[in-house]
């Protein structure tokens, strides 16, 4: 056990397709963050800004542009970027610096303006680099990663064309009841089946969208949540920041080619089963103690195999554990509470954070009509580019 940090408070600017500068949405989460906490600006001893690679300049240096942005008042800065995973990262070296005595408010940042259509490599050749080399290699785009990982799934495990569809209307379930997503509509297994295919075998439905977005977060030592009146808050027990181990055997782009096991053995958990496994040592907890969890759903066969992951079912479990009802509302562990980005498309320094968000609200019993009965215990869980890896673990 590391110790725990409070969650004071959450916020987020709708997502969207705005076309503004991630700074103001940025911004906007900030300060619903901080109005949520009652904290003033000048409390604030550290910013952690989660970076986008799509705003210029500026987007390096996220945790100063977001200082700079709600008024230069001399906090401590730190900015972090590790794709998708930049977010829960962000998070972690909040709650590094409060268990360090270094701050003892941290408020944590990230937002994104991001491009129409599916994201590709930054500008310039890069032969070093794996996420340039997979699109120009092999022309693989995020879509066909997807659609990749859906087929293996389907060849080994059984898994359908309607399995991928049911988790969409799941998501798009809860999605239409949370006022921050971008797409607020039920959908059914039938529009999903008869949308246009992106990456056989998925469909344009199966796939999360591009989105403008932010979230903000104000983390705090626990005495100073006592102190600042909050005697019982939602506190981070646990983040995970693993990377693979070798030999890694499945293939996970932008790599290109799997590790070899004809010399080694492989041992212990696949890397997104490891993530998981980090974290519920960490924080001393399991499967059966969780809630709800809010899992990086990029595409519809993906948050099956994030069940399995997570340790919610066996093996290959994944579809029937969807089929039964014990990831849907009202089940025995509901996942993507939120609608998951099927219903808010990706802000990639937001997610995590956002992810962050919406256990916060559900351990509060402030989630409104998407509301898990007796919230307790939740976990997120994402992975990033170039083996970044993230969960984090909530609770009250």
């Amino acid at each position: 056990m590391t110790g725990e940090v409070a969650v004071l408070g959450a916020g987020m600017h709708p997502w969207g397709k705005w076309g503004r500068s991630f700074v103001e949405y940025g911004t906007a989460a900030a300060r619903a963050a901080l109005t949520d906490a009652g904290i003033d600006w000048r409390d604030v001893g550290s910013v952690v800004g989660a970076d986008t690679v799509r705003g210029g300049y500026p987007g390096y240096v996220a945790g100063a542009t977001f200082a700079k942005a709600l008024g230069w008042q001399g906090a401590r800065v730190a900015s972090v970027y590790a794709a998708c995973a930049s977010g829960a990262q962000a998070v972690d070296t909040a709650r590094t610096q409060i268990l360090a005595g270094l701050a003892d408010v941290v408020l944590v940042v990230g937002a994104d303006a991001a491009p129409k259509g599916f994201f590709r490599p930054a500008g310039g050749d890069r032969p070093d680099d794996p996420d340039w080399l997979r699109f120009r290699v092999l022309g693989a785009t995020n879509p066909t990663y997807f659609g990749l990982y859906a087929r293996r799934r389907m060849s080994l495990y059984g898994d359908t064309l309607e399995d991928f569809a049911q988790v969409k209307v799941k998501n798009a379930a809860s999605g239409a009841l949370n006022p921050l997503a971008r797409y607020r509509k039920e959908v059914t297994a039938e529009e999903v089946a008869g949308s246009a295919v992106v990456a056989d075998p998925l469909r344009l439905l199966d796939i999360c969208a591009t989105s403008d977005g932010g979230a903000a977060l104000v983390l705090s030592s626990m005495d100073f949540a006592r102190q600042h009146g909050a005697a019982d808050p939602v506190r981070i027990r646990a983040v995970s920041t693993v990377t693979p181990t070798y030999p890694n055997t499945v293939l996970d782009l932008p790599d290109i080619a799997t590790d070899s096991a004809a010399g080694v053995e492989p041992q212990g958990p696949a890397f997104r089963a490891s993530i998981a496994r980090a974290a519920y040592e960490e924080a001393g907890v399991g499967p059966d103690d969780l809630s709800l969890a809010e899992v990086y759903d990029l595409s519809t066969a993906l948050e099956l195999q994030w069940y399995e992951d997570l340790g919610l079912c066996g093996e290959g479990e994944g579809a029937k554990l969807l089929r039964e009802g014990a990831t849907a509302p009202g089940g025995r562990i509901p996942v993507n509470a939120s609608g998951g980005l099927a219903s808010f498309g990706e802000a990639v320094p937001a997610q995590a954070i956002a992810q962050v968000c919406e256990l916060t609200w559900q351990l509060r019993g402030a989630a409104g009509a998407r509301q898990v009965a007796g919230a307790r215990v939740g976990i997120t869980a994402n992975q990033g580019l170039f083996g970044h890896g993230s969960a984090v673990v909530a609770v009250r």
